[in-house]
């Protein structure tokens, strides 16, 4: 399982030796063991690292169990440095070798997979899940007053007492929503003590309203969708149903930050696009959120003494007057300057708009 404090090393490794990064893609149905094996043998047939190319594949051959979907390897054998993560969600597979580990894959399943809240709710109560990178992580439920349907008649007829019709409606209402608000004070507690980044609500159209109005206002605004399902579904049932509307959500929601990124550049105020303005804007830690098409590779030069990025070839840093040198992908550098810094990254996997402005920008503090 990838933690944060796993995530948080990840970011802040760096050596004097070459770096090992595999992504592997070990999804079942797309083959066996041996298959997967094969494939790993041909990205690393080419990588002069042997001591490095010879930890990875023991640790295929006698330590991996070919659990999950995919898997991620990190390897420094001269620092004695070996990490793996098992993900329950697909990979592409590369290989990359630098003086860090690749972290930008990981960006990407952590912008479309991380960070589920998910609630199930009814009048009587809610189920409440944490999902991360695809894998179940917590889960918890609340239970309220029952509601119960009395016959009608049991007391008084006047209209609006108890046991009459009215009062009996009245009744039930104010049960239900007194459960409803109790469950949504336990859902925003639950995702605050898991760090959910986005939640989703499911259940009957009444039920998901009265909750999400319930719900802190905080919390509201990172409702990204609902969707009908029974309170007695299985985990796997609500697993799959919310991460379907999740990435159709999220889909939405980048064509959203695209839009507000390129209309923010063309004002001059709020954000940039192209490379070297990107580069920039992080140098000066302004970037708010960072936005990069899947896959985006950009070779680039860099500061050896402040750690000045740019696309443009220079003798010397405008910055600090420090030498410059050649790096082969100035993007993977950004995406971890803008981590550590606290920004967010979003990986962008439907980016026609963004790709006539250089597959990046930014939308900046200032």
């Amino acid at each position: 399982m990838l933690t944060d404090r796993d995530l948080k090393e990840l970011l802040e490794y760096k050596s004097d030796h070459p770096v090992l990064s595999v992504y592997l893609n070990t999804d079942p149905t797309n083959g066996n063991a041996e298959t997967h094996k094969l494939h790993l043998r041909t990205m690393l047939k080419d990588i002069d690292l042997n001591e490095d190319v010879e930890v990875i594949e023991r640790f295929f051959d006698h330590q991996f169990d070919w659990s999950g979907k995919s898997v991620v390897v990190f390897s420094c054998s001269l620092d004695g440095w070996l990490r793996y993560y098992s993900l329950a969600v697909p990979i592409r597979s590369r290989v990359r070798v630098s003086e860090r580990p690749h972290f930008k894959p990981l960006a990407d399943i952590l912008d479309f997979y991380g960070g589920y809240g998910v609630a199930i709710v009814d009048k009587q109560g809610a189920r409440i899940f944490y999902f991360h990178l695809g894998e179940l992580h917590e889960q918890q439920g609340v239970l309220g007053e029952n509601v119960r349907h009395t016959k009608r008649g049991g007391g008084s007829q006047s209209p609006g007492r108890r046991g009459g019709s009215a009062g009996q409606t009245n009744y039930i209402e104010e049960v239900a929503e007194r459960n409803i608000k109790d469950a949504a004070d336990f859902a925003a507690r639950f995702f605050s003590e898991n760090h959910v980044r986005r939640v989703l609500i499911g259940g009957s159209d009444e039920n998901i309203a009265l909750f999400r109005s319930h719900l802190p206002k905080a919390w509201q605004s990172l409702v990204v969708g609902s969707f009908p399902i029974s309170m007695s579904a299985s985990n796997h049932e609500v697993h799959e149903r919310a991460m379907h509307v999740g990435r159709e959500a999220e889909l939405k929601r980048e064509s959203k930050l695209i839009n507000a990124v390129i209309t923010n550049a063309a004002k001059g105020k709020g954000g940039v696009v192209q490379l070297d303005d990107t580069l920039s804007a992080v140098h000066q830690g302004r970037v708010l959120t960072l936005l990069i098409k899947e896959g985006f590779r950009a070779p680039g030069h860099r500061c050896m003494d402040c750690g000045f990025i740019t696309g443009i070839l220079i003798e010397l840093c405008p910055f600090c007057g420090g030498a410059i040198e050649n790096i082969p992908d100035a993007v993977e550098l950004v995406v971890r300057k803008v981590l550590q810094a606290g920004g967010d990254v979003e990986v962008l996997h439907d980016e026609k708009e963004l790709s006539q402005h250089g597959h990046i920008g930014a939308l900046l503090r200032y």
